[in-house]
C-alpha cells in the first residue's frame, strides 16, 4: 500500500515545526534566572520571571543561573598572626548572584566564580588574621574579660605578662573581624555580579609544631595559678587558727582569772570559818595549832627527806613532846 505523498510531506513539515517548537521554548523555574546568548554572546535582559518562554530557534542558547543562596566552604590554610605564630583558619561562607548578566559576562559558570571566591576571600582573611592577634580572632566580644586564658603571651594569646590568667582588653574581637573581611571582599565581588552575604571562621588550630610547647605552657601556667591558690588558702588558714589561737588565749585567761578568784574566795571564806570555829576557847586554838603541824609534818616529810632542825623550834613541839623530851 502506498502512503500518498501529500501526507509524507504534511508528516515532515509537522516533524519540522515540532522541532522548531522545542528549540524556541524554555522554561524558567523559581530557583534559576536565564541568560540569552546569541553565537555566545548575551542578547536582551536577564530573564527572571518563572514560566514559559520563546527564543529564536538554533540561533540562540539558553544558560541557566542560580538565583538561590549558594555555599562558600574555603581551604584550610596556614596564616601568621600579628605576632607571627602560625595558625589554620578554615572559612566559610555564603553568596547568590544578583548580576546575572555581569556574572555570565565575567565568570560564566558557578565553578570559576568559586574559584574566584577563594582568592578574594582567601586574601581578604589572610591580611584580616596577620593585622591581629590571636586573642582578637577567637574572641567574639570586646566587653567579655575572663578571668583565665589559654596559654602565656609570648604564644600570641593575649594573656598580659604582669598578670597570670588574665586577658589583656581587645579592641576588635572575631565578629568585627569577620565583618571587615565581608566589608573588603563584597566591594570586590560586587564587580562580578556577586553579593557575599556572610563569611565566618568555621575553626582556628594551631600549627602542630608548637601545640606541644603551647600544651607544655597551658599546664605550667595552671600550675602557677594553682600555687598562688594554694598559697592564698595556706595564708587564709594560718590567719584562722592564728585568730582561733588567740580567742583560745583569752578565753583561757579569763577562765583562769575567773577561777582563781573563785578558789581565793573559797580560801579567804574557809579560813574565815576556821578562825571563828579554832578562836572559840584556848583549847580550840592549840587543837588548831596541832592539826596545822600535822599537815605541816605530812607536807614536809617523806621516806628521804633530811631537815636540820633546832631544838627550840616550833616544828619540834610535837616531835620533842612525842619523844618525851622536856622543851628548853
Amino acid at each position: 500500500m502506498k502512503i500518498p505523498g501529500m501526507l509524507i510531506l504534511g508528516g515532515a513539515v509537522a516533524l519540522v515545526l515540532l522541532l522548531l517548537l522545542s528549540t524556541a521554548v524554555y522554561t524558567v523555574s523559581e530557583t534559576e534566572q536565564v541568560i540569552i546568548t546569541e553565537f555566545g554572546k548575551p542578547v536582551g535582559e536577564p530573564v527572571r520571571e518563572a514560566g514559559l518562554h520563546f527564543k529564536m530557534p538554533f540561533v540562540q542558547e539558553v544558560n541557566r543561573i542560580d538565583r538561590r543562596i549558594l555555599e562558600w566552604d574555603g581551604p584550610r590554610t596556614e596564616i601568621a598572626t600579628g605576632k607571627k605564630t602560625y595558625i589554620f583558619v578554615d572559612t566559610f561562607g555564603r553568596w547568590r548572584i544578583t548580576d546575572p548578566l555581569k556574572f555570565f559576562r565575567r565568570l560564566r559558570d558557578e565553578r570559576s566564580a568559586l574559584s574566584r571566591l577563594e582568592d578574594i576571600l582567601g586574601s581578604e582573611t589572610r591580611n584580616a588574621i596577620a593585622n591581629h592577634d590571636l586573642i582578637e580572632v577567637i574572641r567574639t566580644t570586646r566587653d567579655r574579660q575572663p578571668e583565665q586564658s589559654d596559654t602565656l603571651d609570648d604564644l600570641d594569646t593575649g594573656i598580659d605578662s604582669g598578670s597570670i590568667g588574665r586577658l589583656h582588653a581587645i579592641t576588635k574581637g572575631r565578629q568585627r573581624i569577620e565583618q571587615e573581611i565581608q566589608d573588603a571582599a563584597r566591594v570586590k565581588l560586587a564587580e562580578f555580579g556577586i553579593e557575599l552575604l556572610d563569611v565566618r571562621f568555621k575553626r582556628i588550630n594551631y600549627n602542630p609544631s608548637v601545640v606541644e610547647t603551647i600544651y607544655e605552657r597551658m599546664i605550667s601556667e595552671r600550675q602557677q595559678i594553682a600555687s598562688l591558690f594554694r598559697s592564698e588558702g595556706e595564708g587564709e588558714a594560718a590567719k584562722i587558727m592564728g585568730k582561733l589561737q588567740r580567742d583560745l588565749a583569752e578565753i583561757e585567761s579569763a577562765a583562769y582569772r575567773t577561777v582563781q578568784s573563785v578558789r581565793g574566795q573559797a580560801d579567804a571564806d574557809a579560813t574565815a570559818i576556821y578562825a571563828r570555829a579554832y578562836d572559840q576557847s584556848e583549847v580550840a586554838r592549840e587543837l588548831y595549832a596541832f592539826v596545822k603541824t600535822m599537815e605541816t609534818y605530812r607536807t614536809l616529810f617523806g621516806p628521804d627527806t633530811s631537815l636540820v632542825l633546832t631544838t627550840g623550834g616550833d616544828l619540834m613541839q610535837y616531835l620533842d613532846a612525842a619523844a618525851g623530851k622536856p622543851r628548853p
